[in-house]
């Protein structure tokens, strides 16, 4: 199953890779919050390709690199140890997209590791909370 399947709203991904999104190892991590609302995590990070059909706005600015924050709601659980200034982690996503409301179980698993980083969460929901690409100057 890919990734996209689990987040409640993944057609701009699924519009900007053509329905053949990267997977997520490798991917550069910017943010990791918690917000009370929700609660709320959110993960915002770098995806490890740009896709072979941007948008033409992202053509036009000359971008190369696409950005996704994940929402994860009704935060059940996290953990998270370690962090830095330039996290490369695989980042992986299971479960059933969402808690069944009669017996309160299912839900979404996020898992992001690497070497000095690790972060781990259980929420009711995930969604694509953003998409944007902008120019990274490697």
């Amino acid at each position: 199953m890919q990734w996209t399947a689990l987040p409640n709203n993944p057609e701009g991904i699924n519009a900007t890779y053509l329905k053949d999104p990267p997977d997520l190892r490798g991917v550069r991590i910017h943010e990791v919050s918690l917000q009370v609302e929700g609660p709320t995590l959110k993960l915002r990070f770098d995806l490890p390709a740009y896709p072979d059909h941007p948008p033409r706005k992202w053509l036009a600015q000359k971008y190369n690199t696409v950005q996704v924050e994940l929402s994860f709601g009704g935060l059940k659980s996290i953990s998270l140890s370690g962090f830095g200034t330039d996290i490369s982690a695989d980042v992986s996503l299971t479960g059933e997209g969402g808690v069944n409301v009669k017996t309160g179980e299912g839900g979404v698993n996020v898992e992001a590791t690497s070497p000095g980083f690790h972060l781990q969460a259980n929420a009711m929901t995930a969604s694509v909370s953003r998409l944007s690409a902008y120019a990274n100057e490697l």
